[in-house]
């Protein structure tokens, strides 16, 4: 199951000696009580840490370098309680590599008219301390995250969540390694792209195997590990024997089977967190990978096919940033254009991930019609109801762009008893036509990452930290 580090965020807050050590106890005191406000609230995915009041360039540098160099930290947040000269931030701004949260907020959430002096003032000085610092970072182009409103207003809670998982996915990103099982399809060039600029910047790694490094490893595999898989997995879904006998589907699920275990246990040793496979390269294998495929995703792996190692990349990230909920690969794979009903039914020829079901996936075996290989075993369902967003990374050479879309995510009008593969519709918020339209403008692509648990913004402050463009679609 996808298992991310115990990150922390280290909380800060900006001050100056100009108004008296009284006034920086208070300044410390008040940023605890905030911190521990924010953490015993529980809505906070990762722990918040106070760390100091800093007040002076030399601590502020020190506390960022300290900040680029503990792996549990995942960001910094930054609150100027008091007026904080932003000279002071400008070198330790700048040696950040982490996510930065400029948490613009008050000790207050009201203005105490008939107690408030200069005392006071002093004191709270957030509503023109955010300005000044706000400048310097907008001045270093530092394109940190604000968030603005009271500490413990439950939208300004989100917020800061919602926040902490973008940081934790794009901290998480370095760490990610990519496996392509055979190439990208040949002649399509959607897929392709620079593998090289994308670890420089977005942190992924994108390894090649040829599929018979896949062969060897699935030979390994005893029966009695197959055993266990094909009794897990008729706890947990439908078995539909069809048409065939009993031993014709047994023996195919566990090929699949046989496939899952070789290919987590590939991945596990080389550290890979994503992979894709390549339906025209299966020299030495009976099945292209459906199933398998699907529970990997099951798992937490980033998957795509075709070899598209982008959208396997961008898998993984998203399901770091949702806890893997109801987060899959998708395809665009036929259209609704009447009026009224205007959809998109996606799905893949075999590999949708499991999360998104509403109902319990059945196991099917039936033709795949490409390949050329035998009948492969898959997951079969269909997907939910309700709000969504749906979002592609493209390559253009001089820079990525992510295309995006908010959805409304239903269920298809009717079965489709002629095509047995898990699938999913839904109708772009700008509508089919106008959201379509810009999509294709944009050069988006037709593999996307479809997540009910993302959110619009979410992917702009991904966007943002990846420096990457963003057509947002809305």
């Amino acid at each position: 199951m996808l298992s991310i580090p115990k990150y922390e965020f280290w909380f800060v807050s900006g001050s100056q000696h100009l108004y008296g050590e009284e006034t920086l106890k208070e300044v410390a005191e008040n940023s605890k009580k905030i911190v521990a406000g924010l953490n015993e609230k529980g809505n906070l995915p990762y722990k918040i840490v106070f760390k100091e009041v800093l007040t002076t360039a030399d601590e502020i540098t020190k506390f960022m370098k300290e900040a680029n160099y503990n792996d549990n930290v995942a960001g910094v947040i930054t609150w100027m309680h008091t007026f904080s000269p932003a000279k002071n931030w400008i070198r330790g701004t700048q040696l950040l590599q982490k996510p930065l949260l400029h948490f613009a907020t008050q000790y207050l959430d009201y203005i105490p008219y008939d107690t408030m002096d200069f005392d006071y003032m002093n004191l709270n000085q957030s509503a023109h301390g955010d300005r000044e610092y706000g400048y310097i970072n907008a001045r270093l182009q530092k394109h940190n995250k604000v968030i603005y409103g009271h500490w413990q207003d439950s939208e300004v809670q989100r917020q800061i969540a919602d926040w902490e998982d973008v940081a934790v996915a794009y901290d998480e990103s370095f760490k990610t390694k990519i496996c392509r099982f055979g190439d990208n399809m040949r002649s399509v060039a959607v897929t392709e792209g620079d593998k090289i600029q994308a670890q420089i910047q977005l942190g992924w790694t994108v390894d090649y195997y040829g599929i018979g490094d896949l062969v060897a490893e699935m030979n390994k595999i005893k029966e009695s590990e197959i055993d266990d898989q094909y009794a897990d997995l008729e706890s947990k879904y439908i078995m539909v024997q069809g048409n065939q006998s009993k031993e014709e589907f047994q023996a195919t699920v566990r090929y699949q089977l046989k496939q899952y275990i070789a290919m987590k246990k590939f991945l596990e040793r080389g550290g890979y967190t994503a992979f894709t496979s390549n339906f025209e390269d299966l020299h030495g294998m009976e099945q292209l990978q459906g199933l398998s495929a699907q529970l990997l995703m099951r798992d937490g792996y980033g998957f795509a096919g075709e070899g598209d190692w982008k959208t396997a990349g961008l898998l993984r990230i998203f399901k770091i940033m949702t806890h893997n909920t109801k987060t899959a690969f998708m395809e665009d794979y036929t259209l609704d254009l009447r009026p009224g009903h205007e959809a998109i039914l996606g799905s893949h020829m075999l590999e949708v991930d499991p999360s998104i079901a509403s109902e319990k996936p059945r196991v099917e075996v039936h033709p795949l019609d490409i390949g050329g290989k035998a009948d492969p075993a898959r997951l079969v369902f269909s997907g939910d109801e309700g709000d969504a967003i749906d979002v592609t990374l493209a390559d253009f050479r001089d820079n990525f762009k992510l295309v995006t879309y908010p959805v409304d995510a239903h269920k298809a009008e009717k079965d489709t008893p002629n095509l047995p593969v898990a699938k999913q519709m839904w109708t772009p918020k700008p509508g089919l036509k106008n959201g379509a339209t810009k999509w294709i403008e944009a050069g988006g692509g037709h593999h996307t990452v479809m997540s009910f648990a993302a959110t619009e913004e979410q992917v702009r402050d991904l966007a943002t930290l990846y420096g990457v463009e963003l057509c947002d679609i809305n």
